[in-house]
C-alpha cells in the first residue's frame, strides 16, 4: 500500500470503532424468554431476516414480532431493543482521538452494516459516552439499512465511490471481516485487514498515517 496516494479513508463501526460482543445479545435474548437462540439465530440467517433488516427492506416492528414467535414471556419494545443492543460496548476515546487527528489530513468516511434499531442505540449512547455527534466524525456516514445494500455486496461499495466521488486507489478501507475486505479489492479499494484473532487494532495499523 502507498500511503502517500491516500486522500480516503473509510472505517467499518463495529470492532473498528465500536467495541461489540454479540454472545451478550444472545444472553439478554434468553433472559427475556427466548429458547435456544443460537440456534435460532442461525435458522434467521438462513432466511435473510437479518440481512433484509440491515438492509432496510424490514421495519424493526417486523423483526420483533417475527421474533416474538419465539418467545414465552410478553416482551415490549423497548425490552426487546434493549437486549437485541445488548452487544454495542464502548466507544473507546483513544480510537476518537485517532479519527479527529486523521481528519487533518484525509477525508474520513464510515461504512456499516447495521440496523434501525442498534443505529438509535449508539447514536445515544455516543452522545452520552462523548459529548457530540457522531456522524460529525466523517464527511460522510453510509449506514447498510439506509443505502439498501450491505457488505460484501460490490453495490454498497460502488455506491459510496459513485455518491462521495472517490478515486479507489486514493481510499483506504478498513474493515475486521476479511470477505468485507476481499470485496473492497475487488471495488479498486485499498485496504486494511483488523485481524482480531491476532489483536490487531485500528492504533496500531494506523501508526505513522
Amino acid at each position: 500500500m502507498q500511503k502517500e496516494v491516500i486522500k480516503n479513508i473509510i472505517f467499518d463501526l463495529g470492532n473498528v470503532i465500536i467495541n461489540v460482543n454479540s454472545v451478550l445479545t444472545a444472553q439478554a435474548m434468553k433472559e427475556l424468554g427466548f429458547k435456544d437462540f443460537e440456534k435460532s439465530y442461525t435458522l434467521f440467517k438462513q432466511t435473510d431476516l437479518f440481512d433484509r433488516l440491515e438492509k432496510g427492506e424490514i421495519t424493526p416492528d417486523f423483526l420483533r414480532n417475527e421474533l416474538r414467535k419465539h418467545l414465552v414471556n410478553h416482551v415490549t419494545d423497548e425490552e426487546f431493543d434493549r437486549a437485541w443492543g445488548a452487544m454495542l460496548l464502548d466507544f473507546p476515546k483513544e480510537r476518537i482521538d485517532l479519527i479527529k487527528n486523521l481528519r487533518e489530513k484525509y477525508n474520513i468516511y464510515l461504512l456499516s452494516n447495521t440496523n434501525e434499531i442498534h443505529y438509535n442505540q449508539y447514536m445515544q449512547d455516543f452522545k452520552e459516552e462523548h459529548g457530540f455527534d457522531f456522524n460529525s466524525l466523517f464527511v460522510k456516514p453510509y449506514y447498510s439499512h439506509q443505502v439498501g445494500h450491505r457488505k460484501p455486496d460490490s453495490k454498497i461499495y460502488e455506491h459510496v465511490i459513485a455518491d462521495s466521488n472517490l478515486v479507489p486507489k486514493e481510499s483506504l478501507f478498513i474493515d475486521d471481516l476479511k470477505i468485507n475486505i476481499d470485496a473492497a479489492k475487488e471495488a479498486g479499494l485499498q485496504t486494511i485487514w483488523l485481524d482480531l484473532e491476532k489483536g490487531d487494532d485500528i492504533l496500531t495499523k494506523l501508526n505513522g498515517f
